[in-house]
């Protein structure tokens, strides 16, 4: 992180921004040796060094210690797990003596909401170092099978949230054997998760993971009854979250995994407003955070919406994991949906080792080398062919009809035709798989028109054919459409009570809005669905106003 990083153009502040920071700061003198930031251990102060040099170390006093940069003058430490209250991945030690400046969190942030620029320049660095940290040998190491469904959860939850980590494959990795005989823990102790200071962590639950290393805000469900509760961390979720919390009401968020959604695990947006080159879902997500936590929404993951209860005045949302329940006087249904599975035999046996429903850099690790199959003729089947073709030996592309055009953006149609790497199957759908002990070794394609089929190499399989709606937990509360989506607005089909008509993105619970990809005859887009959830939050204002809770905005 010295001069020579990514973030190094929006890492250094000049004189006069650090002396409008100085107000909202302490000056502290500083020795060779002092540490001050630990990694694993969160803290609640923005370091900018005045004087002397301080060096950033993974693995601090461990026979594995090694120098990822050094910090002078005018340079301020930390990344985007600052703002979040994630632990830190690295230590901070004083190199050279010298001064430096300490602001807490909230200071930061009240002078940032005053001088929009500098913040700009903070967040923009505090991104570049998140993403050097994930390309890096930085953060907890994950050790398992690439074959164990445990190793996989685990790597998927570090990949949605952003979590810095390693991961050490059992299989193939010849330090493996090495590292679990040092941490006295037997290959049949695995998956575990291992910080560089010795702790380690047995196959750990999400939550329980999440307690160690982010990235739930919320340790503890708010006992208060709120204005709004919002189930499902999306692009559609976070910007009520942003909206609303930014508007003054008392936000909750509840995940089940990690905010993002579908989105999040999309390895580049292209078409999404204001990014001509193109962002990540990821940092998509990254920067809705941090926004919305800036306002104060409470966002909690790994928390998941099992249950809505109607209750006198207000919503009761039973979340599991934390055994709790939230009550809200409106709520934002934002779960948005899964992708389906293929109706094939086997498809089991292989789940969770060797066929996956997402393309992210943790599936791309398993794709090295190998040739893959990719089903689906939509946006996620396009990014992901994209994606992949990074990293696979070769990439295969199953659709059920001839035009590729038909349900896919221009510019990856474009993209796919101009590649001579992809093969694509028109016409034609998947009709069985073969391996071994979860090792998929083929796939076996019929061509619809003629009942040819032929069998394709295929060391993974990707699977995008359509979405089913996450309404399970509603229970009945609200109208569905015939595919389980939910009825909103017009929709609705009848006034809700006190026979008024339904607000536009109100279900036919009064006070309950849907938006984003569960709500029945939504267009199934990024900036979609942002704006659906900001209008959410235009109608929860006005519900709040029925109920005599005025609010401004």
């Amino acid at each position: 992180m010295d001069s020579t990083d990514a973030a190094g153009a929006y890492s250094r502040l000049n004189r006069d921004q650090i002396e409008a920071l100085s107000g909202y700061g302490e000056r502290r003198r500083t020795r060779e040796g002092d540490v001050l930031v630990r990694e694993g251990q969160r803290h609640r102060d923005l370091f900018v060094v005045l004087s002397g040099a301080v060096a950033m170390v993974e693995g601090s006093g461990t026979g594995e210690e090694r120098l990822v940069g050094v910090h002078g003058p005018g340079w301020f430490l930390d990344e985007v797990g600052l703002l979040t209250g994630r632990p830190s991945f690295v230590s901070a030690v004083v190199r050279e003596p010298g001064e430096v400046l300490a602001l807490p969190v909230p200071a930061l942030l009240d002078f940032v909401a005053r001088d929009p620029r500098l913040g700009d320049v903070i967040l923009r660095a505090f991104l570049c170092r998140r993403e050097q940290l994930l390309g890096a040998v930085a953060g907890i190491r994950i050790v398992g099978s690439r074959f164990s469904p445990d190793t996989r959860r685990l790597r998927e939850f570090a990949a949605r949230n952003r979590i810095p980590h390693t991961w050490i494959d059992l299989e193939e990795d010849e330090t493996a054997e090495r590292l679990l005989r040092r941490m006295r823990v037997g290959p049949g102790q695995t998956p575990v998760v291992i910080w560089r200071d010795g702790r380690v962590l047995h196959n750990p639950t999400n939550a329980e993971l999440a307690q160690r290393v982010g990235p739930g805000a919320v340790d503890e469900l708010p006992g208060a009854i709120v204005d709004v509760v919002i189930a499902g961390g999306g692009p559609a979720g976070l910007a009520a979250a942003v909206y609303g919390a930014s508007e003054g009401l008392d936000v909750v968020v509840l995940d089940a995994v990690g905010a993002g959604g579908q989105a999040g695990t999309s390895p580049r947006i292209e078409n999404y407003l204001g990014f001509p080159a193109g962002i990540s879902g990821a940092e998509l997500t990254d920067r809705a955070v941090v926004q919305a936590e800036k306002f104060g929404a409470a966002i909690a993951a790994p928390a998941t919406a099992v249950a809505l209860e109607r209750r006198d005045g207000y919503h009761a949302v039973r979340v599991g994991g934390r055994e709790g329940v939230v009550r809200a006087r409106t709520v934002v249904v934002a779960t948005g949906a899964r992708y389906r599975r293929l109706d094939v035999p086997r498809l089991a046996d292989f789940e969770g080792t060797s066929v996956y429903y997402a393309a992210t850099v943790v599936e791309a690790r398993f794709c090295a080398r190998r040739p893959v199959v990719v089903v689906g003729g939509g946006n996620s089947a396009g990014q992901a062919v994209v994606f992949l073709l990074q990293h696979a030996a070769s990439v295969r592309l199953v659709i059920r009809h001839a035009d590729l055009g038909r349900d896919m953006s221009r510019y990856l149609v474009d993209q796919i035709e101009r590649d001579g790497r992809v093969e694509v199957h028109r016409d034609s759908k998947v009709c069985g798989l073969a391996g071994a002990d979860g090792r998929l070794e083929s796939v076996e394609v019929e061509h619809e028109p003629t009942g040819e089929r032929r069998s394709l190499d295929a060391g993974l399989l990707f699977v995008f054919v359509g979405a089913q709606p996450c309404t399970d937990w509603l229970g009945g509360l609200v109208a569905l459409d015939e595919q389980g989506y939910v009825r909103t607005g017009p929709a609705v089909g009848g006034p809700v009570a006190g026979g008024r008509p339904p607000d536009l993105l109100e279900t036919s619970e009064p006070g309950v809005f849907a938006v984003g990809d569960v709500r029945s005859g939504s267009i199934k887009r990024v900036a979609s669905a942002v704006g659906e959830g900001a209008m959410a939050i235009r109608l929860v204002h006005q519900h709040l106003a029925r109920l005599g809770r005025l609010s401004e905005g």
